[in-house]
């Protein structure tokens, strides 16, 4: 991994409003994660998240474990992102990774840009290290073939 943020992109033959709409409900996450390891909205969630939302996940890779997100930027049917970290006193601790989707009107639909950002998480330098920024981005990919397929159906 060069750097500290890994992206892909695929245009979605769909509006962003419709494509904003999913990523902006924490209850459908689980629906479109391409990793498999979201499994379910951990606690109360608001109805739709907006700058400053926190939500957390029960998540599973390999093990339970679950993590609090804080909604970081946002503007409606353009961009949102969420800072990732385990919940309580872990939190200040351990992690920090940022999520962050684009989502950009071109002819045929929209181009959605994902992103994963360690520049401000507490392991960047491990997380860069080996074969996870290929799994990572690999992930990715399928997140936005399952976001294509939900919104395009």
């Amino acid at each position: 991994m060069e750097g500290d943020v890994v992206t892909v992109e695929r245009v979605i033959a769909a509006p962003p409003k419709a494509i904003f709409d999913l990523l902006a409900d924490a209850n459908a996450h689980a629906r479109f994660d391409g990793s498999g390891s979201v499994q379910r909205v951990r606690g109360e969630a608001p109805q739709r998240l907006t700058l400053g939302s926190v939500f957390g996940m029960s998540m599973r890779i390999g093990v339970p474990y679950s993590m609090a997100n804080t909604v970081t930027e946002f503007e409606d049917d353009r961009r949102i992102a969420w800072q990732a970290r385990p919940p309580g006193l872990p939190g200040r601790f351990f992690a920090g990774r940022t999520w962050r989707y684009e989502l950009e009107p071109v002819e045929g639909g929209t181009r959605v840009r994902e992103s994963w950002d360690v520049s401000t998480d507490h392991q960047g330098a491990f997380l860069k290290r080996g074969r996870l920024s290929e799994r990572t981005r690999r992930n990715m990919e399928a997140t936005l073939r399952r976001i294509e397929e939900l919104v395009t159906e």
